[in-house]
């Protein structure tokens, strides 16, 4: 399983998200360009050890990523889905894709997605940090499939 940040904003969020994907062990990458230096001591402070099980790979730009899809399906975490993490029958390949902490997923991204999915979350709650989105989809996603 991959996790795929494109273009975070907060640097602290892909510390937080290399130890959700070290933790589930998912492979975490990162689609450039980010909204701080890809080196910011930021990202080590918040990610501390884990960094050396899920090592970021980055890729330079949305074009770059997609030529390492391989057959693997890309499953889009949105506010606006309406199928729920809950009812999808992940796959040990997936793709787990979070879009920009300000902006979400430009269009051609949501276009390129096999899947769209959202995390039902209470009444009045508009949406999970990127983070803790993340982490809760890769547990679900390793409940299905197992270890």
């Amino acid at each position: 399983m991959r996790l795929v940040l494109y273009q975070p904003d907060i640097p602290q969020n892909v510390g937080a998200a290399i130890r959700a994907a070290a933790c589930f062990g998912a492979e975490i990458e990162i689609i450039e360009p980010c909204g701080f230096p890809y080196d910011s001591p930021k990202i080590a402070r918040v990610a501390m050890d884990y960094g050396a099980l899920a090592a970021p790979v980055a890729h330079k730009s949305w074009a770059a990523f997609l030529e390492t899809l391989g057959g693997a399906r890309i499953i889009l975490l949105t506010t606006s889905a309406e199928k729920t993490i809950w009812d999808f029958d992940f796959r040990a390949n997936d793709i787990v894709l979070m879009g920009r902490e300000s902006a979400g997923a430009p269009e051609e991204v949501h276009d390129a997605a096999t899947t769209r999915l959202i995390i039902p979350l209470a009444p009045g709650a508009r949406s999970l940090n990127v983070a803790v989105a993340a982490a809760v989809t890769l547990a679900e996603a390793r409940r299905q499939i197992g270890w």
